[in-house]
């Protein structure tokens, strides 16, 4: 039976850094801020609003302080100046620069067979287009592949489901529909949820997405 299961989930032989489970309920507000809604049949995190809006820098030490040392990217011009840029120049990040965002999926997943971490940079357009590398590897195969998105276009005070842009505003319900955790990065306190979702991720061995609403400062 052991050796079935491991055939089944090959990475499970590789050592992943240890860190401390997060242990959430609906509804529960976590030691960073994460609150869980279940909302149309899965499970989302959502935001409480403060002033001022994410900071570039915040991300960049939360993914640190995740373990997390290859971002691997396509360019996204709502965090390409205060994001993607800094990663470029930070000597303790590899950047791993694709042309399409399913190859960063795989990418992602031979890093976590590896027992190495790493965080997926892209746009929602690219997150579409991954809609099935997506299915297959991070949710079928159940590997916790972390990502960032960008949304492109995203209205000034409006949340993603209220745009009035259709990429924007399908991407959440089809994350919904998935069961793929996510959550919003917009506010200046939102950083504060990352090292939780994805040291939540790779403790389950699932996916998590952030949404960036507006370019971090």
């Amino acid at each position: 039976m052991m050796a079935d299961q491991h055939l089944q989930k090959p990475w499970a032989f590789f050592a992943i850094r240890p860190h401390a489970a997060v242990t959430l309920s609906a509804g529960q507000t976590g030691a960073w801020g994460i609150r869980l809604d279940t909302q149309a049949g899965g499970t989302r995190m959502t935001e409480e609003s403060n002033g001022g809006g994410v900071r570039g820098s915040d991300i960049i030490a939360a993914i640190k302080q995740c373990g997390i040392e290859t971002v691997v990217s396509v360019p996204d011009i709502v965090t390409s100046d205060n994001l993607l840029w800094p990663i470029s120049r930070d000597a303790s990040l590899r950047l791993v620069r694709v042309c399409k965002e399913d190859e960063g999926v795989s990418i992602c997943a031979g890093l976590a067979f590896a027992g190495k971490r790493a965080v997926l940079l892209m746009q929602h357009t690219g997150l579409l287009d991954s809609i099935n590398a997506i299915r297959a590897i991070a949710v079928e195969y159940e590997l916790p592949i972390c990502m960032i998105v960008g949304l492109q276009g995203m209205e000034p005070n409006r949340a993603p489901p209220d745009s009035g842009k259709v990429g924007i505003r399908i991407v959440e319900p089809i994350l919904d529909v998935m069961k793929v955790r996510h959550a919003r990065l917009g506010a200046r306190q939102d950083a504060g949820q990352i090292k939780a979702a994805f040291e939540h991720a790779y403790e389950s061995s699932q996916p998590f997405v952030f949404v960036v609403t507006q370019s971090p400062e």
